[in-house]
């Protein structure tokens, strides 16, 4: 039998998916260990060996793909816990790291300071040497000022260089000399090369990403170096994937050059899996939400694919990397209610976090938190939390409640529960607006997948707020990601920057840029064994109107660009932006400027079947656990609601709201304007009593 595995190394847990050729699959969860996430790896294979009564290299034979989605890289740079980096630039610009853009990002904060950079002043030097814009030598490099410096560095012990000089994007002749010079005298260090990381314009973009790609790269070597070690150990000799930020994966010796690519992978895996799930019911557009302990994380998908932006940030640092278009707002369970100056109720985004943790968990915490007043309203079954691993103090809820939020609202417990169960849910309404309503969508177009333990309790009225007319919970629900990682494919992005008006285009340079990133895709492919046959290439162009600050990314054609089909650029562009900002300048001619061009080649990995379940023999009535008293939104009141066991729940049986759907890594609430039926899939698929369903599909 042949098997995949996908790994989602979380804070708290390590989730596995297992698939067989057959689709069917396995669930497994183990405790994270966050000093070398390899050994929690390592132990949930053990587990899932245990479990199939198999030893751990019979497994591994068995397996011919992993999907491993790390955060080492997002741990390291977050917590300023990366290599000791030092950064060669061109005299003059080493301050660019503080300098940023120049605009405050608190723009009327006169107090607001900066993020200390990663690279402190005195380990960013400057080298001799200058390009124009165009590429042209101003002044030639200095050898010796090159040596100088990397001999400073290995004096200093460090441990990680980044090159980036001024206008390197045009001509990379100067930081391939520098980089000779410095591998020579520090053939130990990682090194990051602006013009092999990001050979594009803006100088504060590629300096910060050339910086934090060094900062984290000796930290993902190591660990790449120990995962492998293990697996190798334990006798796996087939393929290892790595997540990377924009939502493909790659093989671990492609990530080890550019550790950056990994740095926002932690949820890139989880909007992609969605289409397993509204394929079903032909949706290829659709939305995710992901509402863990922590955070809640909302991304928009379109045709299947997960829409994509390059620009971003970690830490406050800027990442100018193509990465999934993924909008995280403080909203979890452990999300803390509490009252600010003016008396209002606010919901995180502090977190009580899984340490002590909600006042419920009975591990001295005494703030509430969203946990605490969905057990409060009746969501959760005190004894069933975690399948009874996790019994949960209601009395405590009680008391953090009213000492906390209560008592200064002068009203009941259970109103200031209900309270802080609207304002959680309205925080969270507005993320998903984040990616839907700020980038030119309409929420109640799409279909929304609720990923995460806490997320099933949350959806009904974040859907009545957004007017969405049903969403679906997976049975998977709760290692959301880790599925993800089976479905994605090989990808790779590259940029060039070709700053021209449109009416001025040199047409042959563009196709000549063109040709050459498309070459790069296909050895990068070929290194990774991907047959041409399964590379497929696509084109955007970063374009604005001439005076504008920002660029807006837009798809084109191979041949369209090929060609020089002008008009056919410009329709896009002009389109796009409308969509955006509601308007475009096509009418007044307005010039267009195109200033990056960029390829992303994917590379079609086979992807694991999920088997459909047979329609369920028994009727609804035998899953049905009893009744108890559940806090109904729309009634504003407690009622009795049936409760039912989910994991006796089969495809085709409906159920009507108001209910409560227990299983052990979740619980769903159906509100009372909702119903809910089991898909072929075996997803809970929820949707508005007056939404059309026939047949058992919507």
């Amino acid at each position: 039998m042949t098997l995949k595995i996908g790994i989602d190394v979380g804070g708290t847990f390590t989730d596995f998916l297992v698939s067989d050729e057959t689709g069917q699959t396995g669930i497994f969860k183990v405790l994270s260990t966050p000093g070398d996430p390899s050994i929690g790896l390592m132990n949930g294979l053990e587990e899932i060996a245990a479990a199939r009564k198999l030893p751990l290299a019979d497994l591994l034979a068995e397996v011919d793909t992993i999907v491993h989605g790390t955060t080492v890289t997002t741990n390291a740079a977050l917590t300023d816990s990366g290599a000791k980096t030092g950064l060669l630039t061109t005299p003059g610009v080493r301050d660019a790291l503080e300098m940023r853009r120049g605009i405050r990002e608190e723009q009327y904060n006169n107090r607001f300071t900066n993020v200390a950079p990663l690279v402190p002043r005195y380990r960013r030097l400057p080298v001799g040497g200058r390009l124009d814009y165009a590429g042209a030598e101003i002044e030639p490099f200095d050898r010796e000022s090159a040596r100088a410096t990397a001999q400073t560095f290995a004096a200093d012990g460090v441990e990680s260089v980044a090159l980036c000089f001024m206008n390197s994007f045009a001509n990379a002749d100067h930081e391939k000399a520098a980089a000779a010079i410095v591998r020579e005298v520090l053939p130990n260090a990682f090194l990051s090369v602006s013009s092999e990381v990001l050979p594009s314009i803006r100088f504060y973009d590629r300096v910060s990403t050339t910086v934090l790609n060094a900062y984290v790269g000796p930290i993902l070597d190591g660990y790449m170096k120990s995962l492998i070690g293990k697996l190798a150990e334990a006798g796996y000799k087939n393929i290892l994937l790595i997540m990377q930020s924009n939502g493909g994966v790659v093989t671990p010796e492609v990530a080890r050059e550019r550790p950056a690519m990994t740095l926002l992978s932690g949820p890139a895996a989880g909007p992609g899996a969605g289409l397993i799930y509204t394929g079903l019911h032909g949706w290829r557009d659709y939305l995710t939400v992901d509402m863990g302990g922590t955070s809640f994380d909302a991304a928009l998908v379109r045709d299947g694919t997960p829409l994509t932006m390059t620009e971003g940030e970690i830490g406050r640092r800027r990442l100018a990397l193509p990465m999934l278009d993924i909008v995280t707002i403080g909203a979890g369970g452990g999300s803390i209610g509490w009252i600010d100056e003016g008396g209002l109720l606010r919901m995180g985004p502090r977190s009580a976090g899984a340490d002590p943790g909600p006042a419920c968990y009975g591990r001295g915490g005494t703030e509430p938190a969203c946990t605490d007043a969905d057990l409060v309203l009746g969501y959760l079954d005190p004894d069933f939390f975690a399948g009874g691993k996790l019994p949960l103090d209601r009395l405590g809820a009680i008391k953090a409640i009213d000492e906390r939020v209560a008592t200064h609202l002068a009203m009941t417990v259970e109103d200031a529960a209900a309270g802080m169960y609207r304002v959680i849910n309205t925080n969270m309404a507005h993320g998903v607006r984040e990616v839907t309503v700020k980038r030119g969508f309409d929420p109640r177009e799409f279909p929304m997948v609720v990923a995460g333990g806490a997320g099933p309790l949350h959806a009904c009225m974040i859907c009545t707020e957004l007017e969405i007319p049903f969403f679906i919970v997976p049975r998977e629900s709760s290692i959301f990601c880790a599925a993800g990682m089976l479905l994605s494919d090989l990808r790779h992005d590259f940029v060039r920057s070709c700053v021209a008006s449109l009416d001025n285009l040199d047409r042959a340079r563009l196709a000549d840029l063109l040709d050459e990133m498309v070459d790069e895709g296909k050895a990068t492919l070929a290194s990774e064994k991907i047959p041409p046959e399964r590379m497929r290439f696509d084109v955007y162009l970063d374009m604005r109107y001439v005076k504008q600050y920002h660029e807006v990314t837009c798809p084109a054609s191979l041949d369209a660009v090929r060609s020089g089909d002008l008009d056919s650029l410009l329709a896009g562009f002009h389109g796009e932006h409308n969509r955006l900002y509601g308007y475009s300048l096509e009418e007044e001619r307005t010039p267009v400027e195109l200033i990056n061009l960029r390829i992303r080649a994917t590379g079609v990995t086979d992807k694991p079947a999920f088997a459909e379940e047979s329609a369920a023999e028994s009727k609804v009535e035998h899953a049905l656990k009893g009744e108890r008293p559940v806090y109904v939104p729309e009634a504003g009141e407690f009622r009795p609601v049936s409760v039912f066991d989910g994991h006796a729940l089969q495809s085709g049986h409906t159920i009507e709201g108001p209910a409560v759907l227990e299983q052990v890594n979740t619980t769903i609430f159906v509100s009372g304007d909702f119903d809910c039926f089991v898909d072929g899939r075996g997803s809970y698929v929820v949707h508005r009593k007056d939404y059309k369903v026939e047949a058992g599909r919507v």
